[in-house]
């Protein structure tokens, strides 16, 4: 008796399964940071802001990149799977995906490190390390430009097999390219530029359902 687990069908959906489990970890952990930590930081005490910074961030941001990081892996382990079956949904989303990836492990974590190697530094009696003034605001804009881009992300990854728009071989050039730039921009806004709207909570939320409308408008109009 064959055991369907145990197929190729068994096994893309083992890599299935795992996509969507370390994807709920990595976004719910995602959202913790930027719907609760963050505003919860901007109202405690020094003294436990700094426990926090210390104990707790540095576990949770474990969890946090390395969750991304096999998200990532399983899914290029799917897109693999696909290979000339990739919709032009899929497209958008694995973008948007992989630009969040790189955002955590290149932007996030690496001044998040220095925030807090400033606060134990601090809590020893030392002083804060003079780069961490401006490590905090670019690891803040890019886990913001991440939540940004979460809605669409999830949408599209969710569109590609319901709401599926034709294979990215047959896909509008036009549509495509403008797409693409648009998120270039965006992405470059998270290494360059401010939070402006997405400052808030409410903020961040609303840009991310209107990226999602504007990308669906571009993609099923142009």
């Amino acid at each position: 008796m064959e055991i369907p687990l145990f197929t190729s069908y068994g096994v893309d959906y083992l890599f299935r399964w795992g996509h969507v489990l370390f994807g709920v970890c990595w976004i719910g952990l995602l959202y913790y940071f930027n719907f609760v930590q963050t505003e919860y930081f901007k109202e405690a005490e020094d003294s436990h802001r700094s426990g926090a910074i210390q104990k707790l961030v540095p576990r949770a941001l474990w969890w946090f990149r390395w969750a991304a990081m096999f998200t990532f892996l399983t899914g290029i382990v799917l897109l693999g799977y696909r290979q000339a079956g990739i919709t032009f949904d899929i497209t958008v989303g694995a973008t948007l995906g992989t630009l969040m990836f790189l955002n955590v492990w290149l932007i996030i974590w690496p001044n998040q490190k220095i925030v807090i190697a400033s606060a134990t530094q601090v809590a020893q009696g030392g002083e804060a390390l003079p780069e961490a003034a401006g490590a905090a605001p670019k690891a803040a804009l890019a886990s913001r430009t991440n939540t940004l881009f979460s809605g669409p992300m999830l949408f599209f990854m969710g569109s590609s097999a319901h709401l599926p728009h034709g294979l990215v071989m047959d896909a509008s050039p036009v549509a495509l390219g403008v797409i693409m730039l648009l998120i270039l921009a965006l992405e470059g806004n998270a290494i360059f530029g401010k939070p402006g709207p997405m400052a808030s909570v409410n903020g961040v939320i609303g840009c991310s359902i209107g990226l999602t409308a504007v990308l669906y408008g571009l993609m099923v109009t142009l």
